[in-house]
């Protein structure tokens, strides 16, 4: 009989559209991500912004987190490539936290994402900010490549 009820339980949770257990393997939350896992070559897409960006992202010098660079495609002939500098952690409510330089001095974009469950460490969802005209826009951060030797 114990049976019979956990399958019932089971196919009830999953009528109402309950989510399959999750993979013991994958981090619930980026706080239980190794750093190293931030470490390689992400896909970003933000909303009401054309295109994709390449993200690269590997161990940052000075503290524990990571520093790299975001690389704009030009979508047109009236808009050139852009190449900012990264560099940010997983912040203590494990958040994904990232400040962004056009200059490498003023910051000229905010990301704040979160580990999306199920994801197993490979895709962050969040808003990032325009520093000069104070939008912002929805994104979605997508591992693409691991860092050589890297998760």
């Amino acid at each position: 009989m114990r049976t019979t009820a956990t399958v019932a339980l089971l196919a009830a949770a999953l009528a109402v559209g309950c989510a399959t257990p999750r993979d013991p393997n994958c981090p619930a939350d980026a706080r239980e991500l190794p750093l190293q896992a931030l470490y390689g070559q992400w896909d970003a897409r933000f909303d009401d912004l054309p295109g994709t960006a390449v993200v690269q992202l590997g161990k940052h010098p000075e503290y524990a987190g990571v520093r790299g660079t975001i690389t704009r495609r030009a979508d047109s002939a009236a808009t050139k490539t852009t190449v900012a500098q990264l560099a940010g952690d997983v912040d203590d409510e494990g958040a994904l936290s990232i400040d962004e330089s056009l200059d490498g001095r003023a910051i000229s974009g905010v990301w704040s994402g979160t580990l999306q469950p199920g994801a197993c460490g490979r895709e962050f969802r969040g808003t990032w900010r325009d520093a000069a005209t104070e939008r912002t826009h929805p994104f979605v951060l997508r591992k693409t490549v691991a860092q050589e030797g890297k998760p």
